[in-house]
């Protein structure tokens, strides 16, 4: 929608049985700050330092979890923690990145027009893009597809990436990661840093909150054991 949220329509009756339904997710325009999400209880003031020490040194992240579970809103504010001169460019289908940076180059997929082949630019395209204009920082609003592998080439290469990923722990992520269709090569996974694990959980008064419940370090791959070791920070 013009302001940015995202709508899901369902038309007709032969398909929603009870007839046509919406949905519509509103986003804030004034993306929560990292303060907040420690005041309400989603991560502590120790894993927000941590992820500050982490992104000033261009470490790669990625935030994962399952729909709905807070990953934009964390991804959003992280992004404070890079340099403010760095020249960032974000790639998304639905663009909900939020970056505060001066230098930030906002970038979305487009669908393909009827009749038009070729016409399309999608995630991978603009990722190859991206490569060429000399990024600080890369920003990927989520994973899905071949563009994983582009992407772990840039980390091959010293560009620092962040992105968002459907998998609810480390060892699903991973094993998305160097499975169809993503197929990342299991000696490029280890060039990822940090995974934050965000979810969605019940909390002690009976309300849904969202949480990061782990942060963890990549630390390498053993091809003679075809094992990943990671260890969980928090």
């Amino acid at each position: 929608l013009p302001d940015g949220s995202r709508i899901n329509i369902v038309y007709g009756s032969d398909v929603s049985r009870r007839g046509s339904n919406f949905t519509i997710r509103k986003f804030s325009e004034t993306p929560i700050s990292m303060l907040q999400l420690v005041q309400f209880g989603s991560l502590s003031f120790e894993m927000a330092a941590f992820m500050s020490l982490a992104l000033e040194e261009g470490m790669n992240v990625f935030v994962s979890g399952e729909t709905a579970s807070g990953k934009t809103t964390l991804l959003n504010a992280c992004t404070v923690f890079i340099d403010a001169n760095a020249k960032i460019v974000s790639i998304e289908d639905t663009p909900e990145v939020q970056v505060p940076h001066p230098n930030w180059i906002r970038e979305a997929t487009r669908a393909a027009k009827p009749g038009e082949v070729g016409s399309g630019v999608d995630m991978f395209d603009l990722l190859k893009a991206a490569l060429r204009q000399r990024p600080d920082e890369i920003i990927i609003g989520e994973i899905r597809g071949e563009e994983g592998l582009i992407a772990f080439q840039a980390m091959q290469t010293g560009h620092a990436c962040m992105a968002t990923f459907h998998a609810s722990s480390v060892a699903r992520l991973i094993m998305r990661l160097t499975g169809s269709p993503i197929n990342v090569p299991k000696t490029y996974v280890e060039n990822l840093n940090l995974v934050v694990i965000q979810q969605a959980v019940k909390l002690p008064n009976g309300k849904t909150g969202r949480r990061a419940t782990s942060i963890s370090e990549i630390i390498s791959y053993d091809s003679a054991s075809d094992a990943f070791s990671f260890a969980e920070i928090f």
